[in-house]
Formats: structure tokens, sequence, C-alpha cells
């Protein structure tokens, strides 16, 4: 039979031995996660927008029940189109609270599957750009040679179709997000929206 003080030994040394493995286990944790961007449809973290080489990051905000930014997706999908071939990425985000991958994965069978494609829930991608309609887009450039260290260059309308909700032209006049991503890529000085993004409020977490 062990001694008071062995036993009482013997328990000090498991809480340390407890308390060391937790420490650890929280400090590789807290190196090694990353906050994520969003998720794909089939729930796996997105944590990198760009890839070496990656000159502009394009996010497309949409959602799957607003007309106005689903009647932007054939223009959305012909810049993606003319610019993929110059190092720059196009995101779909659906940013709406309670938007699910089965009901964007029926959006994207009725307007063309695309490849890369984010629910972002928890708004990170939100916030960062400081969007708030469906649709708006967001410019992502690298700031340095990390092409995960991101900044915004242009944030707004992909044109001047709409003027305010219920009123629009017959076509646009102005192609404002196809002017900023131009000027991203020749280095100019990144042309800024002339007016407000028109469409539906991004809905948050109740």
């Amino acid at each position: 039979m062990r001694s008071p003080l062995k036993a009482r030994l013997s328990l000090l040394i498991g809480k340390w031995i407890l308390c060391t493995v937790l420490i650890l286990t929280l400090t590789t944790y807290a190196r090694g996660a990353t906050d994520p961007y969003g998720y794909n449809l089939n729930g796996t973290p997105i944590d990198q927008l760009a890839v070496p080489g990656t000159k502009a990051v394009i996010l497309f905000f949409t959602a799957t029940d607003c007309p106005i930014s689903n009647r932007y997706i054939p223009e959305v999908q012909r810049l993606q189109k003319e610019f993929e071939q110059q190092g720059v990425t196009l995101w779909y985000v659906y940013p709406n609270a309670g938007e699910t991958p089965f009901a964007v994965r029926q959006h994207e069978v009725a307007y063309g599957a695309e490849e890369h494609v984010l629910l972002d829930p928890h708004h990170r991608l939100v916030s960062f750009a400081r969007a708030r309609f469906t649709p708006e887009a967001a410019i992502l450039v690298p700031n340095g040679a990390d092409p995960q260290n991101l900044r915004v260059v242009y944030r707004g309308r992909i044109d001047n179709r709409y003027i305010h909700l219920g009123v629009q032209r017959p076509k646009a006049t102005q192609h404002d997000l196809e002017e900023a991503i131009a000027d991203v890529l020749q280095n100019h000085t990144v042309h800024q929206p002339d007016g407000p993004p028109v469409g539906c409020s991004i809905i948050g977490q109740p």
C-alpha cells in the first residue's frame, strides 16, 4: 500500500503531465490552425484564395434567391473567361445566413457550375471586404510576395446597369469592375465605382 506522500506525489506528477500535454496541444493548434475564409460545398474549410503567381482575386458576393445577382452571373462569367489567363482568380461567395450547400448546388446547376465556390457563413470575407449587398464585388491583390497576404483595392458594383431597385438601364454604360481589374493588371491606380451597388442586403446570423 502506497504512503499518503507517494500518492500525493503521483497525483501532482499526473496533473503536471496533463497540463504539459494540454499546453503543448494548444500551442501546436494555435501555430498551425488557420481561420478559414469559408467552406466549399463539401464542408471543407478554405484557407487559401490565391496561389503563387496570382495577380488578383475577385470576390463576387451572390445569393441563390437574389434576382439581381442572378442576372449578373453571365457578366461575371464573361469577366472570368476574359481575365483567368492573366493571373486572376474569381470566387463566387455565398454569404447569406441559412444558405445551404444543397441550395447552392442547385443554383450552380441552373446558372453554370463554377470551380471556386465558397460559403461564408461567419462573414469573414464580408467583413474583410466590407460588402453589404448581393451582387457586389471586391478585388484583392497580394500585399508583397506572400499570395495569402491580401489587401482590398476595389469594392462595389459590377457596372451601372441598375440605377436603384426597380430601375435599370437597357444595358450598362460603365463597366466599373472590368475597368478596375484592367487597372490592377496594368499597375495603374485602381478605378473606383462611380455609384453604389444595387441589390439584396446580405443576411447575417439572427
